[in-house]
């Protein structure tokens, strides 16, 4: 948003709300009462407009997408509501609102129109994410994504290397390949025909400059035989997985209307470990979906055990408007959910520990991101499982890779020290 404002009017970011001729709002509706949260936000700024008549109000994102026209409704001050697809037409729902008509509502689905009419990538740090898809078309009971972002449409090949090569040219030696179903990438190739995918990385990864290729959300159902090949023949995929499970009951699975079985998500690791053994696996879950007994937890629980998880997102379940789940009987009382996010958490938290502490004394290659944030004269950077390692170093070393020996694991990342031979390398 704030590269298109810049590109077609030259507006530039400040952090001062008193200071700002438009004020924008982005929402996320997955998480709890999103929109409790974005009302108390356009409170702050309703004063502001008050003092400030000509400073313009927009609220995007998907709680924008799902609410539309009652966000005016109950905040009038608004100038702009826009979805997740409409954020290139900033500029032109700007400048038509004001008209005193109420805001200028813009909710349409262009996918393949946004990305054509964004500006150039601009890259502020040796990582950046790529968007290589938008939509998801999987309808889960209990997500909104399908609802608020559109069904899934992916870019052609060639667009996305045309970003990468000018993300690698701008000193950028990480892509994240982003999708809210990334494993479902079905893109025109440049020979004609679809590509998936493993044969996207391919392609990414024969950029020189680019030494490491990440890609996220995925889905269980299309992490498939090629993507795990991908693995095994593809050196600039680290080694590490985000992979979302969401539950180790199979009722609990089919309830979320997930499409596979426990069973069926443990033989994909399996194959992915004998492609690439030794990678970490990280996931999603969700505790206290409507109906869940304490032996379906448990046997989320038996799940992350046998597969070792060792970093996740996870989330109480809330119900989202609009969704099936939203529709079911939720009988977990909020104390219980609670208590067993706190249970996930703790196992998850120490299968961390240890293979943190298990790090120790190995050598990692690391990405150089940026000074520490505690400790003078550290630098900082990521592993390939995703471990975030401060040493000392000069801030020259921002953007490349090197060698750290990992001498210490503390609770959210490690201490190492750098491999001064790495530097010749």
């Amino acid at each position: 948003m704030a590269d298109v404002l810049r590109e077609e009017q030259g507006l530039t970011l400040t952090d001062d709300p008193e200071q700002a001729d438009v004020v924008l709002i982005n929402t996320c509706s997955v998480r709890e009462k999103p929109q409790e949260k974005l009302f108390s936000e356009l409170g702050r700024y309703k004063a502001l407009k008050r003092k400030r008549p000509g400073m313009k109000i927009g609220v995007g994102g998907c709680v924008a997408s799902q609410e539309g026209a009652a966000i005016g409704a109950r905040a009038p001050y608004v100038d702009v509501i826009f979805g997740p697809q409409t954020l290139h037409r900033l500029p032109k729902l700007l400048g038509q609102s004001g008209s005193g008509g109420g805001p200028v509502v813009d909710l349409a689905f262009p996918a393949e129109e946004k990305f054509a009419s964004l500006p150039a990538p601009r890259a502020a740090s040796p990582v950046a994410n790529l968007s290589v898809m938008e939509g998801c078309s999987k309808f889960c009971s209990f997500c909104v994504v399908p609802y608020t972002r559109g069904e899934e449409i992916s870019r052609p090949v060639a667009d996305v290397l045309s970003e990468a090569i000018q993300l690698e040219r701008q000193g950028v030696r990480e892509i994240n390949l982003l999708g809210q179903n990334v494993n479902g990438y079905r893109g025109a190739a440049p020979s004609g025909g679809l590509e998936d995918l493993a044969g996207l990385i391919r392609y990414v990864s024969k950029l020189e400059g680019i030494g490491r290729i990440r890609f996220t959300t995925s889905h269980p159902m299309e992490f498939d035989g090629r993507l795990i090949e991908a693995y095994a023949h593809t050196e600039k995929l680290p080694s590490y997985l985000h992979l979302p499970v969401q539950s180790g009951s199979d009722t609990v699975l089919q309830r979320m209307k997930r499409g596979y079985t426990a069973a069926e998500y443990r033989s994909k690791i399996e194959r992915l470990r004998r492609a690439r053994p030794g990678i970490s696996v990280a996931s999603d879950f969700i505790v206290g979906f409507p109906g869940e007994t304490e032996a379906e937890f448990s046997q989320t629980l038996a799940l992350v055990e046998d597969i070792g998880f060792d970093q996740s997102f996870s989330f109480m379940y809330s119900a989202r408007p609009g969704t099936p789940a939203g529709d079911m009987d939720d009988p977990v009382p909020q104390p219980v959910k609670l208590e067993r996010l706190q249970r996930l958490q703790a196992l998850i938290n120490s299968q961390a520990g240890r293979l943190s502490r298990n790090m120790v004394h190995s050598s990692q290659r690391v990405l150089v991101e940026r000074r520490a944030r505690r400790g003078k004269g550290l630098i900082a950077g990521r592993t390939g499982n995703n471990r975030w390692v401060n040493f000392d170093g000069p801030v020259s070393l921002i953007g490349q890779f090197v060698d750290v020996a990992i001498t210490e694991a503390l609770p959210n990342s490690l201490r190492g020290r750098l491999l001064p031979e790495s530097l010749a390398a």
